[in-house]
């Protein structure tokens, strides 16, 4: 997955196109049922240029760790990724792995705290660092593991009088729909929209994420995205009632990954 998890559209015209969604009265593809939740441990680091380099030795160090993990069941993904739009204070970087339990999530993260890896010299030389425990109910993914993908996180937050099921409602009839197709048809390896499991920012936010082998499965997305808010016209207005788009975030990663 993801994941890594909070990274996404690029340009206005991504932005602007996953605001203008359908509601489930003009939705093009059938709803998605919610699955069982899906839990992702999401490191961000901030490591200084000089140190980059360093980062690929770091993620090899820990593979055992991950591969046995994926192995016994414990995971059921992980991967590690690089910011490409860079950010005034943000993550240079990020490793995740995810887990359909919050015990798998935790019981990985103890054999790190045990290894001398989890303070290799590249982690050492982080100005800032900030986990996210997040937990999707909307997902989907293709098995296997790639080398460079490109990973794209769009966050939103509701706004207050949001209906109390205003995540379930866009995912499961606007987002998920279109995401699922463009699974299906190999444009993207995975997706999943996220909510914050651990509450360390504001409640009320989510995360809309995919990756996708190629630069021009983002050209792809929004060119279906497009497609959509041609034929429905209400959608703009629908997503735009239930989410404060001040305080929308896009981010853009590279990076390699592996999926049961």
């Amino acid at each position: 997955m993801n994941r890594k998890l909070w990274s996404a559209i690029t340009g206005l015209c991504g932005a602007l196109a996953f605001i203008l969604w359908a509601l489930p009265s003009v939705a093009q593809n059938p709803p998605v049922k919610e699955k069982a939740p899906l839990y992702i441990y999401v490191a961000e680091w901030q490591i200084p240029r000089a140190h980059w380099g360093e980062m690929s030795q770091d993620s090899a160090a820990n593979k055992a760790i991950l591969d046995k993990a994926l192995a016994d069941g414990t995971i059921v993904g992980y991967g590690n990724d690089e910011t490409l739009v860079h950010q005034i204070d943000g993550a240079t970087h990020d490793n995740w792995w995810s887990s359909m339990s919050m015990a798998g999530l935790i019981k990985v993260l103890d054999q790190f705290y045990d290894s001398p890896g989890s303070t290799s010299s590249a982690l050492a030389t982080a100005t800032k660092h900030w986990d996210l425990v997040l937990v999707s109910r909307y997902y989907g993914s293709h098995s296997g593991s790639w080398k460079t993908a490109y990973t794209e996180v769009s966050t939103y937050q509701l706004k207050a009088d949001a209906p109390g099921d205003a995540v379930d409602l866009l995912s499961a009839n606007l987002v998920a729909p279109l995401l699922e197709k463009e699974l299906g048809e190999g444009t993207i390896l995975s997706y999943s929209i996220d909510t914050q499991a651990i509450h360390t920012d504001t409640p009320g936010g989510f995360a809309i994420v995919y990756t996708t082998s190629r630069p021009d499965g983002i050209d792809k997305v929004n060119a279906a995205v497009g497609e959509a808010l041609k034929s429905q016209p209400l959608s703009g207005p629908a997503f735009l009632s239930m989410v404060d788009f001040g305080a929308h975030r896009d981010y853009l990663s590279r990076g390699e990954g592996t999926l049961k």
